[in-house]
């Protein structure tokens, strides 16, 4: 038994590889020269998907080097029996680096490269649990495919990332797909129902950057804009736009950065897509914009990534900035961040000023200058769980102002994980003074053979962060618990399924009753990556959204199905409900339908579609309107850098079920080109005709833009 034991914690015990020092600097060409032979290796493999824990199909070979000034990675990837594929606009091979410069057991970056020369980087966040694209990076690679292997050299100059002055173990975890079989191996060895978790990496040892001096980025961006506005069908003004911004970043120290932006123009490449909403709630709308993307990963309060069941209390939501009024943006003076990483501290600071704004058509709108600041501490606990606070502000003057401050905390714990966070807010103006808080849980993880998914959530009546955050659950209590059997196979077609029934409760703002859902999931996975969820939702609703409160048998059912078809992605699925309608103040039935799937031509273009069908029906079960979307794509990708995108999105609306009816509401063109000619540095075409229907049933322009961007790094 004391054998036994001691064998298994050898077997559990994390890999490590010395990274060692080199005179001579490896040429970053593709091909792995008698420099990398000096090199420390990391092999053995291990198989993560589909088989976890058995030999993978091929070998492959990772080796480390290090000089004053940069890390060097090499991978050898052999092809004996099944060869890469390398295809620009379809599935393909890939390796995958992540490197935790400050030991943090929660937080890495990863660097991904596929066959074709197509690259991502950005962060690692949550023990593994999401990802941020966000980040940007200066860094060198080059590949090459042979007959019976590809090899893959990376450079890494350490002013570009930041790490933890004088720690000398990094984490670090590697990676390899396989389109051909859909075969991901990994350095060290994980379970499917915990993921990749940065907390066991393996070790980098002996990493020793001796870079001096401060990393300092300019990011000068030119852009030229015409804009035509119309109204009601005429053109009503043209107007031409050339602005130049500066935008800066400075790296004051390994671990603390300065960002900061000078007149900066954000205006929307790609305008947000049209979405039906029919509930009481507004839409949540991404973040495009750089200056808030890079380094938004640290002003987060705790998530559980995209597993839907948690929703989390986000008092501070970047595009409250700048934000969009009439297809155009207020804008945005100036804006300043500070950030800082260390091992068991992140802090940061972003401050910004927007310009007033009127809208010049209808004068509808009359935005004064604001001030926003936000503040960020977090502290790391109990290896790789954290606690921190959250303050988030905007100000016109002393007597106009809203204000929010929060505390979070997030235990992981192998697959489980808890998040716990509590808010309060402040808003005054001319017509409200007042106070109030908010709380919000959840857990996630097994118990035993069993998968738990469970959150609270109690927002105030008089909690409001409007103008800062999005939290527009106001003066609503929710509970949620469901839990069922989980189960995963080593071998056969399924992978694993989990069956969750479950209970929600949730007390409606001005409702003194509480409604009660019966629900249940149904999750099955395939070995080939195909799979399926079920959800079913019966119980009695009550809500007041209007004078009198109403009360019905709430159903829904949805399903969603996805996998892949011609080695492309493909996701379909429907969502039916009964409640009430939002839009046109009735209860009545509600039904969502959605396909998205993309299809590689030949490997350079990808033609793609992305279709909606909403479905309303009226109180005596009538079909009241049919909304077919549509958005169409096609994607050109000259090479790995390069690459031209021409969509449309088509909204149209059936009254009833009369489809000879059929009314073109909304039609909006788009062309894109942007070409990465060096690192982070791009240039962007950008074409926009956005057309919407008259009172006579004609589809008439709306605006006109065209737009050629230029952004250039210039670094030392």
């Amino acid at each position: 038994m004391q054998y036994l034991l001691v064998l298994s914690l050898i077997l559990a015990e994390r890999k490590s590889v010395e990274v060692r020092y080199t005179e001579v600097a490896p040429t970053i060409d593709g091909f792995i020269e008698e420099t990398w032979m000096a090199a420390d290796s990391a092999y053995d493999f291990v198989q993560f998907m589909p088989y976890e824990r058995t030999e993978p199909t091929e070998r492959t070979a990772v080796y480390l080097l290090q000089d004053t000034d940069n890390l060097y990675i090499a991978f050898r990837c052999y092809a004996d029996s099944i060869k890469p594929i390398a295809c620009l606009t379809a599935d393909e091979d890939d390796i995958r680096l992540t490197l935790d410069t400050f030991g943090s057991k929660n937080a890495a970056y990863y660097f991904q490269i596929y066959a074709s020369g197509i690259f991502h980087d950005g962060w690692v966040l949550d023990d593994g649990r999401s990802f941020d694209d966000s980040w940007e990076g200066v860094w060198y690679k080059a590949l090459k495919l042979y007959d019976d292997r590809w090899e893959i050299e990376i450079k890494i100059p350490f002013k570009s990332i930041r790490y933890k002055k004088g720690l000398d173990e990094w984490g670090i975890e590697f990676g390899r797909y396989m389109a051909q079989n859909r075969e991901i191996s990994t350095w060290n060895e994980y379970l499917q129902k915990e993921d990749v978790q940065i907390s066991k990496y393996g070790t980098l040892r002996g990493i020793n950057p001796q870079a001096t001096g401060y990393y300092f980025e300019l990011y000068p961006e030119a852009y030229f804009r015409i804009d035509r506005q119309y109204y009601d069908g005429d053109s009503v003004e043209t107007d031409k736009k050339p602005s130049a911004s500066l935008n800066l970043k400075w790296d004051v120290t390994p671990q603390a950065t300065i960002n900061a932006t000078v007149f900066p123009d954000f205006a929307q490449i790609e305008s947000d897509p049209f979405s039906l909403n029919l509930s009481r709630y507004p839409t949540y709308l991404d973040e495009r914009r750089p200056f808030f993307l890079e380094g938004q990963e640290i002003f987060r309060m705790a998530d559980f990534g995209e597993m839907g069941f948690f929703d989390p209390l986000e008092i501070f939501y970047s595009r409250r900035i700048g934000k969009s009024v009439n297809d155009d943006a207020v804008p945005i003076l100036a804006g300043l961040k500070v950030t800082n990483k260390s091992r068991a501290w992140n802090f940061g600071i972003l401050g910004a000023y927007t310009d007033s704004y009127l809208d010049t058509v209808l004068h509808s709108i009359d935005e004064p200058n604001r001030w926003f600041s936000v503040m960020r501490s977090k502290h790391a606990v109990l290896d790789n769980s954290h606690v921190g606070a959250l303050f988030s502000g905007m100000a016109i003057d002393k007597d106009d102002y809203n204000y929010a401050f929060g505390l979070d905390g997030a235990y992981l714990h192998g697959a489980n994980q808890l998040v716990v966070q509590g808010a309060v807010s402040s808003k005054k103006d001319s017509l409200h003074d007042k106070f109030g808080w908010a709380f919000d849980a959840g857990y996630f993880g097994f118990v035993k053979d069993f998968i738990v998914f469970t959150s609270a959530r109690v927002v105030q009546d008089s909690f409001d962060v409007s103008h800062i955050g999005f939290v527009p659950w106001v003066g609503e209590k929710r509970f949620m618990l469901a839990t069922g059997p989980y189960r995963q196979y080593q071998k056969g077609p399924v992978r694993n399924f989990f069956i969750a029934p479950g209970i929600f409760a949730i007390q409606e703002p001005g409702v003194s009753d509480w409604s009660v859902i019966g629900m249940g999931e149904f999750n099955l996975q395939f070995r080939n990556d195909w799979g399926f969820d079920i959800g079913v939702n019966v119980g009695q609703r009550h809500e007041a959204p209007i004078d009198t409160v109403i009360s019905y048998t709430s159903r829904s059912f949805n399903s969603s199905f996805w996998g892949r078809l011609f080695n492309q992605h493909i996701d379909f699925g429907f969502d039916y409900s009964y409640g009430w309608n939002y839009s046109r103040n009735y209860l009545g039935y509600q039904g969502e339908n959605r396909l998205s799937y993309t299809y590689s031509i030949i490997p350079q273009v990808r033609l793609g579609l992305a279709s909606y069908l909403w479905i309303e029906w009226d109180p005596d079960n009538q079909v009241e309107a049919i909304w077919p979307i549509f958005r169409p794509s096609i994607d050109i990708a000259f090479n790995a850098n390069m690459n031209l995108r021409i969509f449309d999105e088509i909204v149209t609306q059936t009254p009833g079920t009369d489809f000879g009816e059929l009314e073109y509401l909304w039609n909006r063109i788009g062309v894109l080109f942007s070409w990465n000619f060096m690192p982070k540095s791009w240039i962007y075409v950008a074409l926009n005709d956005h057309r919407v229907q008259d009172e006579f049933g004609n589809l008439q322009p709306l605006y006109q833009i065209g737009a050629v961007k230029a952004k250039y790094l210039i670094y030392f």
